[in-house]
């Protein structure tokens, strides 16, 4: 199934509009949320962070992240916000296992980029506000 959401998340990247509704669609996913734990919170920031990377090199502005990168990343959101999942959401306590399980195997693999993303944000916002 993830490997039909990477066959579309590549066709994605060059549909702005298309993205940009993806994009939209997995941030009010993410932030409805109503949990409160720790955990979830952290890999909350770390979605919203992925989604502000692909909104950057949607503009042009970020263009350090390999195209694998992105078609991967957008695949998992195309995934999150799917109302087909392997597990529904709506079966307690197990319905959120699957979701759970691909964002962490993303925060795994994702890390590097998105902290390298993050210093890039920092860095030009200090830039705009005259730092340099």
């Amino acid at each position: 199934m993830f490997k039909k959401f990477t066959g579309k998340a590549g066709a994605l990247l060059s549909k702005p509009m298309k993205l940009g509704l993806l994009l939209t669609t997995a941030y009010g996913k993410l932030v409805n949320v109503d949990s409160k734990e720790n955990g979830f919170e952290q890999l909350k920031r770390l979605m919203q962070t992925f989604i502000r990377l692909v909104r950057a090199y949607m503009r042009g502005d970020y263009r350090d992240v390999s195209k694998k990168s992105l078609v991967l990343g957008v695949a998992v959101l195309l995934y999150l916000v799917t109302p087909l999942d392997i597990i529904p959401d709506f079966i307690p306590a197990f319905g959120l296992l699957d979701d759970i399980s691909l964002m962490a195997w993303f925060v795994d693999a994702f890390s590097k980029e998105l902290t390298k993303f993050r210093e890039w944000e920092i860095d030009t916002t200090y830039e705009h506000i005259g730092g340099f």
